[in-house]
């Protein structure tokens, strides 16, 4: 909201005032919008480091106390009693669902399940060693020519059906694009089962090896979903925006940002630490991997560690390190890439070099630990991080499309050459 502070600037001879915005938690900006108006000059902030883009009501984030939340609730509480379904009705309609309307969003989870039978047919024509995010990705675009109603004008009265209808057919369309690059039947949804249960069996179940549901890895891929759900405006989510606001269909939207999420420095983090790992066990040398680490002219990085954000901890991280422990003990696991995942994080919390620049493991360090606990493949990590993310995008979009935004049109400063004849 605008205060009745004010934050005066001296630019060009000339002394102006600008109107201090404040949010709920106490953030502050400075309302930029007439500062050209008034005083020719634009503001250069590369990669919007700096950079509020909007005013939302969806997820809290504070980096430098470690904070998540979503529509006020701590992450933490959420994960403990809470499933991805009830979580990804929170971030989309504002409140956690009643017993009864979860019951109904369920129902519509369910009986929105299924693609559009001819879409199998797509499915049919892509290779074979498509990467599976680029099949998503080309899957939901498509989706806008089966189910057209879901432009800006017609989401009053179609933003349940939609909502649904997305997250429970890119549940299927997911598991559709695993089976297609392995070479197996699809299996279809089933009404007896629930979101992640469902989800799990689709991708696992095989009419040669029948697959057997645990109740604790659909309670940790709960987790998992629960902590990818949002995380205020990152680069698919301001793509998302970005998308939306020239008022492209929800799907054509969603799709840009899957594209945007499938780079290695978005949605590909976890996928990297595996591999990270990996490379640290075959070499078996922690040491000598942290020496290239802090070799300026090496490009090699640890990853795993550090944030844009969070300047102390993540605090998915500390919750899914916890879990992943469980599970793994439980379901009796033995994965050596876990304990070398111990060993480094133990190593890099105790070497001066990595602390004093706040390189501490974040929820990419340990979910692809727990992704492989599950059998799903390292190809299909950034497939599962779009599945959770799917219901902060749709939030973001529908807050913006509500708030009748304008088409976003950022400035530039020229540097090329100045006029030229021919």
């Amino acid at each position: 909201m605008e205060t009745t502070e004010k934050a005066k600037l001296y630019v060009g001879g000339k002394e102006i005032e600008l109107p201090v915005i404040v949010g709920t938690e106490g953030e502050k900006a400075i309302e930029m919008s007439q500062f050209r108006k008034q005083t020719g000059y634009v503001t250069l902030d590369r990669s919007l480091m700096n950079t509020a883009v909007c005013q939302s009501s969806i997820t809290f984030v504070d980096g430098e106390r470690g904070i998540l939340r979503y529509r006020g609730y701590p992450v933490e509480e959420l994960v403990k009693s809470n499933s991805f379904v009830d979580v990804a009705y929170l971030l989309v309609h504002g409140d956690l669902p009643t017993p009864e309307i979860k019951k109904d969003f369920s129902h519509l989870l369910n009986i929105n399940s299924l693609m559009h039978e001819d879409m199998r047919h797509f499915f049919d024509r892509l290779p074979r060693g498509a990467h599976p995010m680029h099949i998503l990705s080309t899957m939901i675009n498509a989706l806008a020519v089966f189910y057209p109603n879901v432009d800006q004008l017609s989401m009053d009265e179609d933003i349940k059906i939609s909502t649904a209808r997305l997250i429970s057919t890119v549940r299927t369309m997911a598991a559709f694009a695993y089976k297609k690059s392995i070479g197996e039947p699809v299996v279809y949804p089933r009404i007896d089962l629930s979101y992640c249960a469902n989800f799990l069996n689709m991708m696992f179940d095989s009419p040669v090896l029948p697959y057997r549901i645990s109740e604790d890895a659909v309670r940790i891929l709960n987790v998992l979903l629960i902590l990818h759900a949002d995380h205020e405006q990152n680069c698919s989510t301001t793509t998302v925006r970005t998308i939306g606001s020239a008022q492209v269909n929800l799907y054509a939207t969603i799709s840009a940002g899957i594209s945007a999420l499938s780079g290695p420095l978005h949605g590909g983090a976890n996928q990297q630490v595996v591999e990270m790992l990996r490379t640290i066990e075959r070499e078996g040398s922690i040491e000598k991997y942290f020496e290239r680490v802090k070799n300026h002219n090496d490009p090699t990085k640890l990853m795993g560690f550090g944030h844009r954000v969070y300047k102390t901890f993540d605090p998915r991280a500390k919750i899914i390190k916890e879990e992943c422990h469980k599970f793994l003990n439980k379901m009796n696991i033995n994965d050596p890439l876990l304990e070398v995942a111990r060993e480094v994080e133990k190593a890099a919390l105790n070497d001066e070099y990595f602390v004093k620049r706040n390189l501490y493991p974040n929820v990419d360090f340990y979910s692809g630990i727990v992704y492989r606990a599950l059998g799903i493949p390292e190809n299909m990590f950034t497939v599962m991080f779009a599945l959770a993310r799917l219901p902060g995008w749709i939030a973001h979009w529908r807050e913006m499309i509500g708030m009748e935004t304008k088409i976003v049109r950022p400035r530039q400063i020229y540097v090329g050459k100045t006029i030229r004849h021919t």
